[in-house]
């Protein structure tokens, strides 16, 4: 039987008005130390989100995810803290925020293949 690692994800949503705290899944942020793993995944449904907020901005998201993912490859375009180590990127990714694209909790898991368990937690969580 293959070791697991223990990972942690958080998902990614679209709050278009953040008093009234609803909420789209967009996508899913995974991070596993063990097998120095930092992804996201992320879709934007333009009809399921204009249906849920007319004024929502897909292209002023997707670049707010863009740059999510940036972080999560920790290069320099990501700016400073995409030069962060890694356990600090996805600290920082998943601080509690009240902005349009905010995450979830973090939530804990065990993985003996990170990108599968992404796959799998994307297709649960967003699609």
């Amino acid at each position: 039987m293959q070791e697991k690692d223990l990972f942690e994800y958080a998902v990614i949503r679209v709050v278009p008005r953040v008093e009234r705290e609803e909420f789209i899944n967009v996508g899913v942020i995974l991070y596993c130390p063990r097998q120095k793993f930092l992804q996201a995944l992320f879709h934007v449904d333009e009809r399921r989100l204009h249906t849920f907020c007319a004024e929502a901005d897909p292209d002023e998201i997707r670049i707010h995810l863009e740059a999510i993912e940036r972080i999560c490859k920790g290069t320099k375009e990501a700016g400073p803290i995409g030069l962060l180590d890694m356990p600090s990127r996805f600290r920082w990714l998943t601080a509690m925020r009240s902005t349009v694209v905010q995450t979830s909790r973090v939530h804990p898991g065990f993985s003996s293949n990170a990108e599968e368990t992404l796959q799998r937690l994307y297709r649960e969580q967003v699609l």
